[in-house]
């Protein structure tokens, strides 16, 4: 492997070396969805990105427990401390219960993430599954002096953490008295020392459907909190990487890190990764401005911005062109060219899975042919280990694509390259294509129908009927399919 993995700390604004606090083991939380509603592409780049992390780390020997949560109460619309919860109002809107809500959306979820070929985490734990621990979080503050109870709920005191070498804003690069000239006067201020603090339990109002019993009120958590007792509870009081989206950076990930620093007197993350977001022809993505995107509306080209429908692991394949880090524009032209670029994978794919080594008298070995796979191959990791930088990535599997294409064409014999080679070029290509980006082959029609096929279209190639050949050609076509012909055979493959 060409050097060592280093991830970007939002923390510390630095790439650095990547040291787990317990190795081989890492622990991996992520920020999961908020269940009131169906996913949308936003969403899906995050927990493809650390999707796609999750896979590399596993892939290089570390034995990685993920934790990604579901929200499914505390939650509030507009994030902040007051207002409705966001799946306490949408329950009353469909007039169901708010668990059934949850369901929904949880079934949603996951649906779309298995479309995506996104992995299931190793533990995804819920928030209303966790009361007992965010209740003893909120006592052991209380205790510490850094929270306290007024009118029935609870508050993180901002003031005193800081006077106690606390540092709030560190993380997203707020400055304090900024901040408290940004706060407005909102409901639900009166009961604050500091506009700044946080709520770690609310009471809740008569018309508020979810509630638990608590010391202070019958009332529901904080948005923060849970987060901070679900990583803890599973990783330990210090893990090695926090992950979500940019937006999520403040206030959430600012108070998780005041409110795990607090109780268990320590930095309870090492790393912290966020993944930034996506735009629409240059625009921000939002559903006020009409060019928010839900997945089924890419796969089956509905939404009124697409000039066509897109695969699954097309869209999969465009976000991975592109650093997690850097700001991803949605178009009709990426997205086609992305398309192309999916195929082309996908058919060396399916090639490399159908190639043997097979040795050849008289076929010298290639040493620079060698040498040019094998770089390629330490390239790949170098790119993924500086940063997870999966674009660079990509370009590396074109390379090794290059002499898939060769093999396929009998430009070169699997002999110049070696056994050893062959192996790497074969092993290598399979692993980063299918195990580390996640991208599969989208089979369009069973191998029997399109074997049958090309039977077909050889003998009527043979016996010149060329308008049955035309007709063949044209049902590939309309599978987004072509036929191939070779010198040494006939095959298909997707179109690119």
């Amino acid at each position: 492997m060409a050097q060592p993995l280093k991830v970007y700390n939002t923390l510390t604004r630095q790439k650095e070396l990547f040291e787990p606090i317990n190795p081989p083991y890492v622990g991996l939380y992520v920020c999961g969805p908020t269940v009131y509603n169906f996913v949308h592409l936003g969403n899906v780049r995050t927990f493809l990105t650390f999707d796609t992390l999750f896979r590399y780390l596993t892939h290089i020997g570390y034995k990685v427990r993920y934790v990604r949560n579901i929200t499914d109460v505390g939650h509030l619309v507009g994030d902040g401390d007051d207002g409705e919860d966001k799946i306490g109002r949408m329950a009353k809107l469909e007039k169901i219960e708010p668990m059934e809500v949850v369901q929904r959306y949880t079934n949603d979820f996951r649906a779309v993430m298995a479309t995506f070929n996104i992995l299931p985490p190793s533990i995804e734990p819920t928030a209303t599954g966790h009361m007992v621990e965010q209740i003893d979080a909120v006592r052991s503050l209380i205790g510490k002096g850094l929270a306290y109870e007024s009118n029935g709920s609870v508050y993180f005191d901002i003031a005193r953490y800081n006077a106690q070498g606390g540092s709030y804003g560190k993380l997203s690069g707020r400055v304090l008295d900024d901040l408290l000239n940004e706060t407005r006067d909102l409901d639900g201020q009166a009961e604050k020392r500091n506009p700044l603090d946080f709520a770690l339990w609310k009471k809740a109002a008569p018309e508020h459907l979810m509630r638990w019993p608590s010391p202070w009120s019958n009332g529901f958590p904080g948005w923060h909190l849970e987060c901070t007792c679900m990583s803890t509870k599973y990783l330990g009081k210090q893990f090695d990487i926090h992950g979500g989206g940019m937006d999520l950076k403040f206030p959430h990930h600012e108070c998780e890190l005041a409110q795990g620093q607090s109780i268990y007197g320590e930095e309870p993350v090492r790393y912290w990764l966020h993944s930034n977001m996506l735009t629409v022809n240059g625009q921000k993505m939002s559903k006020s401005l009409g060019n928010s995107f839900l997945p089924h509306e890419l796969f089956t080209g509905s939404h009124h911005l697409l000039e066509q429908a897109y695969s699954p692991m097309t869209v999969r394949f465009f976000m991975l062109q592109s650093h997690y880090r850097s700001t991803l524009d949605f178009s009709n032209e990426a997205l086609k060219a992305a398309q192309k670029g999916y195929r082309r994978l996908a058919n060396g794919l399916r090639i490399i899975k159908s190639l043997e080594y097979t040795p050849a008298e008289g076929v010298a070995a290639d040493e620079k042919k060698q040498q040019e796979v094998r770089k390629a191959v330490d390239d790949f990791y170098a790119a993924l280990n500086d940063d997870l930088n999966t674009a660079v990535g990509i370009a590396q599997l074109f390379s090794l694509l290059k002499y898939i294409n060769m093999l396929n064409l009998n430009q070169i014999q699997a002999a110049a390259l070696g056994e050893e080679v062959f192996g790497l070029l074969k092993d290598s290509f399979i692993r980063f294509t299918e195990n580390i980006l996640g991208l599969k082959e989208e089979k369009t029609d069973t191998s029997a129908v399109l074997d049958g096929m090309l039977t077909l279209y050889r003998e009527y190639k043979e016996q010149k009927q060329y308008d049955k050949v035309d007709q063949i050609r044209s049902y590939f076509k309309a599978q987004s399919l072509v036929i191939k012909d070779m010198k040494h055979r006939i095959d298909w493959a997707y179109e690119e």
